[in-house]
Protein backbone atom coordinates (compact mmCIF):
# COMPACT_ATOMS: atom_id res chain seq x y z
CA UNK A 1 0.00 0.00 0.00
CA UNK A 2 2.85 2.37 0.90
CA UNK A 3 4.45 1.78 -2.50
CA UNK A 4 1.17 2.55 -4.28
CA UNK A 5 0.80 5.82 -2.35
CA UNK A 6 4.39 6.84 -3.18
CA UNK A 7 3.76 6.10 -6.87
CA UNK A 8 0.53 8.11 -6.80
CA UNK A 9 2.28 10.97 -5.03
CA UNK A 10 5.07 10.91 -7.62
CA UNK A 11 2.57 10.90 -10.50
CA UNK A 12 0.76 13.89 -9.01
CA UNK A 13 4.07 15.77 -8.70
CA UNK A 14 4.89 15.05 -12.35
CA UNK A 15 1.40 16.16 -13.35
CA UNK A 16 1.78 19.41 -11.41
CA UNK A 17 5.15 20.18 -12.96
CA UNK A 18 4.77 18.90 -16.52
CA UNK A 19 1.04 19.10 -17.20
CA UNK A 20 0.19 22.29 -15.30
CA UNK A 21 3.38 24.32 -14.72
CA UNK A 22 4.99 23.74 -18.14
CA UNK A 23 2.04 25.14 -20.16
CA UNK A 24 1.90 28.13 -17.80
CA UNK A 25 5.63 28.73 -18.29
CA UNK A 26 5.16 28.66 -22.06
CA UNK A 27 2.64 31.48 -21.73
CA UNK A 28 4.37 33.72 -19.19
CA UNK A 29 8.07 33.13 -19.89
CA UNK A 30 9.73 34.41 -23.01
CA UNK A 31 11.53 31.45 -24.48
CA UNK A 32 15.27 31.85 -24.71
CA UNK A 33 16.49 29.21 -27.11
CA UNK A 34 18.68 26.63 -25.42
CA UNK A 35 21.81 26.58 -27.60
CA UNK A 36 22.65 22.88 -27.16
CA UNK A 37 21.24 19.58 -28.33
CA UNK A 38 21.75 16.38 -26.36
CA UNK A 39 24.47 15.42 -28.87
CA UNK A 40 26.26 18.74 -28.35
CA UNK A 41 26.05 18.37 -24.56
CA UNK A 42 27.59 14.90 -24.80
CA UNK A 43 30.50 16.33 -26.81
CA UNK A 44 31.38 18.98 -24.21
CA UNK A 45 34.45 18.27 -22.09
CA UNK A 46 34.04 15.85 -19.22
CA UNK A 47 33.06 17.48 -15.90
CA UNK A 48 31.64 20.63 -17.49
CA UNK A 49 28.12 21.64 -16.48
CA UNK A 50 26.80 20.72 -19.93
CA UNK A 51 28.40 17.30 -20.08
CA UNK A 52 27.29 16.53 -16.51
CA UNK A 53 23.75 17.57 -17.51
CA UNK A 54 23.93 15.18 -20.46
CA UNK A 55 25.24 12.36 -18.28
CA UNK A 56 22.49 12.83 -15.71
CA UNK A 57 19.69 13.06 -18.27
CA UNK A 58 21.12 10.09 -20.17
CA UNK A 59 21.45 7.97 -17.00
CA UNK A 60 17.83 8.73 -16.07
CA UNK A 61 16.65 8.13 -19.66
CA UNK A 62 15.29 11.68 -19.79
CA UNK A 63 15.34 14.27 -22.53
CA UNK A 64 15.56 18.03 -22.58
CA UNK A 65 12.13 19.64 -22.29
CA UNK A 66 11.66 23.05 -23.91
CA UNK A 67 11.27 25.75 -21.21
CA UNK A 68 12.69 23.37 -18.57
CA UNK A 69 16.37 23.43 -19.53
CA UNK A 70 17.29 25.97 -16.82
CA UNK A 71 15.47 23.86 -14.28
CA UNK A 72 17.43 20.75 -15.27
CA UNK A 73 20.70 22.70 -15.10
CA UNK A 74 19.79 23.73 -11.54
CA UNK A 75 19.44 20.06 -10.61
CA UNK A 76 23.02 19.49 -11.80
CA UNK A 77 24.62 22.61 -10.33
CA UNK A 78 22.85 22.34 -6.98
CA UNK A 79 23.27 18.54 -6.86
CA UNK A 80 19.64 17.55 -6.43
CA UNK A 81 18.69 14.29 -8.19
CA UNK A 82 15.72 13.87 -10.51
CA UNK A 83 13.63 12.24 -7.78
CA UNK A 84 10.60 13.42 -5.85
CA UNK A 85 12.81 14.29 -2.88
CA UNK A 86 15.33 16.02 -5.15
CA UNK A 87 12.65 17.99 -6.97
CA UNK A 88 11.05 19.36 -3.82
CA UNK A 89 14.44 19.98 -2.20
CA UNK A 90 15.47 22.01 -5.25
CA UNK A 91 12.36 24.14 -4.89
CA UNK A 92 13.01 24.66 -1.16
CA UNK A 93 16.51 25.82 -2.07
CA UNK A 94 15.18 28.20 -4.71
CA UNK A 95 12.50 29.64 -2.40
CA UNK A 96 15.06 30.26 0.36
CA UNK A 97 17.36 31.80 -2.24
CA UNK A 98 14.68 34.35 -3.15
CA UNK A 99 12.87 32.70 -6.07
CA UNK A 100 9.16 33.17 -5.42
CA UNK A 101 6.94 31.86 -8.20
CA UNK A 102 3.81 29.78 -8.53
CA UNK A 103 5.66 26.55 -9.51
CA UNK A 104 8.13 26.95 -6.64
CA UNK A 105 5.43 27.65 -4.06
CA UNK A 106 3.15 24.89 -5.35
CA UNK A 107 5.95 22.32 -5.22
CA UNK A 108 7.08 23.38 -1.73
CA UNK A 109 3.53 23.23 -0.38
CA UNK A 110 2.92 19.88 -2.08
CA UNK A 111 6.12 18.51 -0.53
CA UNK A 112 5.19 19.77 2.92
CA UNK A 113 1.74 18.21 2.73
CA UNK A 114 2.63 14.85 1.19
CA UNK A 115 6.29 14.07 2.00
CA UNK A 116 6.91 14.25 5.75
CA UNK A 117 9.64 11.60 5.50
CA UNK A 118 11.81 14.14 3.62
CA UNK A 119 11.42 17.10 6.00
CA UNK A 120 15.06 16.91 7.07
CA UNK A 121 16.18 17.07 3.41
CA UNK A 122 13.86 20.02 2.81
CA UNK A 123 15.27 21.81 5.85
CA UNK A 124 18.85 21.26 4.62
CA UNK A 125 17.89 22.54 1.17
CA UNK A 126 16.27 25.62 2.73
CA UNK A 127 19.42 26.33 4.76
CA UNK A 128 21.65 25.88 1.70
CA UNK A 129 19.44 28.25 -0.28
CA UNK A 130 19.63 30.89 2.44
CA UNK A 131 23.41 30.60 2.75
CA UNK A 132 24.17 30.52 -0.98
CA UNK A 133 24.85 33.44 -3.23
CA UNK A 134 21.73 34.76 -4.98
CA UNK A 135 21.08 32.93 -8.24
CA UNK A 136 18.74 35.62 -9.56
CA UNK A 137 21.18 36.83 -12.22
CA UNK A 138 22.80 33.50 -13.05
CA UNK A 139 23.26 32.95 -16.79
CA UNK A 140 22.23 29.29 -16.73
CA UNK A 141 22.86 28.73 -20.43
CA UNK A 142 26.19 30.56 -20.27
CA UNK A 143 27.74 28.18 -17.75
CA UNK A 144 27.41 25.02 -19.84
CA UNK A 145 31.08 24.89 -20.84
CA UNK A 146 32.43 25.76 -17.39
CA UNK A 147 33.71 23.11 -14.97
CA UNK A 148 30.88 22.02 -12.69
CA UNK A 149 33.00 22.23 -9.54
CA UNK A 150 33.96 25.85 -10.29
CA UNK A 151 30.31 26.85 -10.79
CA UNK A 152 29.29 25.04 -7.60
CA UNK A 153 32.04 26.84 -5.65
CA UNK A 154 30.81 30.20 -7.00
CA UNK A 155 27.23 29.42 -5.95
CA UNK A 156 28.20 28.38 -2.45
CA UNK A 157 30.86 31.06 -1.78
Amino acid sequence: MKRILKKLRSNILVMLTHTIALPILKIVRRKKKFPYSMEQLSALPFETVGNELWQLLNAENLRLLPYYERHDIKHVVLNYPFTDEGEVSLQFFMLANGRVSFPVLATVIYGLVTMPEYYSSFKKAWQRGKQSKSLENMDWFGIMEQPLTVVQQQVHS
